[in-house]
């Protein structure tokens, strides 16, 4: 009789036990589903009406990528870019607010609704357009290989063996392994080693960690230029196809698309483009 009844409590605290576990899993699976539905519904929403009634736009950089947005001595950010959509915004009466990010992760900020556009040297890539909507083009460069002048590595082949470095997560990376024959036939192991951000990677080319850099040919030129000895480095231009710049948005925010197109446009036309790419890449 006795076992019976503390077989009867043991199925009972069992029972209990399970229907616990089947209110848990099902509470979790509503909150999961609550937040997977914010996050679509930030996605498929757009925003260009609440950005125009708070006259303020959140846009999203890595703050090293000279020339096209870093910190200036003074900490300020500054840039081709940051001129750029500063004067685009000024023109709709909208303020922009820079917020740097990590790189690797542009798109789920832009997606989750951390930031309202990406605008730092953005290439336009197959790959990037699965998750973006583009702007037009505004501005094209390519991709180089950046070396110090004494190691005599003057064309993409004499990579043959050595150390590689670039972006984790830049077109330049993307563009790395999207055409193998170009540079990565010939560099040791046939990979790269990837860096969050492109200053580090200097500096570790300098420190002869690594032996050549694969890099966007705005930030190479504006970086040697602005060096206490520019001849150390050669900067060599290979096989890689030509960059097309432009900004990245929500799928959803067509009307933030359209206007900042139309002031492209307009910028082109009217020389304002040109003054601010000669500000910056006049060397």
């Amino acid at each position: 009789m006795v076992s019976m009844k503390r077989k009867i409590i043991v199925n009972t605290l069992v029972g209990l036990a399970f229907l616990a576990i089947v209110i848990w899993a099902i509470l979790s699976l509503g909150v999961g589903n609550k937040q997977n539905k914010d996050t679509q519904a930030t996605a498929q929403k757009d925003d260009w009406q609440r950005i125009k009634q708070e006259k303020q736009i959140t846009i999203g950089l890595d703050d090293t990528f000279v020339p096209m947005g870093f910190r200036n001595k003074e900490g300020n950010i500054v840039g081709f870019d940051v001129d750029l959509a500063n004067a685009v915004f000024k023109s709709m009466d909208i303020k922009v607010k820079w917020q740097p990010i990590d790189w690797s992760m542009k798109e789920t900020e832009l997606n989750t609704g951390n930031i309202d556009a990406i605008w730092n040297g953005y290439t336009k890539t197959t790959a990037r357009a699965k998750q973006v909507a583009f702007s037009d083009t505004y501005h094209r460069a390519t991709q180089v290989l950046v070396t110090l002048k004494k190691n005599n590595i003057n064309r993409f082949s004499d990579m043959k063996g050595k150390v590689l470095g670039d972006q984790t997560a830049s077109s330049g990376d993307e563009g790395f392994n999207k055409y193998p024959d170009v540079l990565k036939q010939y560099v040791k192991d046939q990979k790269v080693v990837g860096y969050d951000t492109f200053d580090k990677a200097f500096n570790d080319l300098n420190a002869g960690r690594i032996d050549g850099l694969l890099i966007d040919e705005d930030y190479a030129r504006y970086y040697v230029a602005h060096q206490p000895n520019p001849k150390d480095y050669t900067v060599t231009v290979g096989a890689f196809p030509v960059d097309m710049t432009a900004v990245g948005f929500r799928k959803s925010d067509n009307k933030l698309r359209e206007a900042v197109n139309k002031a492209l446009t307009q910028f082109k036309k009217d020389g304002r483009l040109q003054q601010i790419e000669n500000k910056w890449f006049a060397n």
